[in-house]
């Protein structure tokens, strides 16, 4: 059975470095195509692949990002 988790993206502090879009095994985020009040583009959740590794929690240097994982 997969493990599967998700995603939450706090966009107002994301300043939308991408890191986090590397360090994904899943390719889970992107960028979007807005910004946030602060002028920076920022990640968001492009599909439910997630499988809760949090390695994107981890690298963000803005704790922008909080993963869950399902029980």
């Amino acid at each position: 059975m997969a493990k599967k988790g998700d995603v939450v993206i706090q966009i107002e502090k994301c300043k939308g470095c991408e890191i986090c879009l590397a360090s994904c095994p899943q390719s889970v985020l992107g960028m979007s195509d807005k910004v946030n009040s602060k002028g920076f583009k920022y990640a968001v959740k492009v599909n439910s692949a997630c499988t809760g590794c949090a390695n994107c929690a981890v690298i963000c240097p803005d704790a922008a990002i909080t993963v869950y994982r399902e029980k």
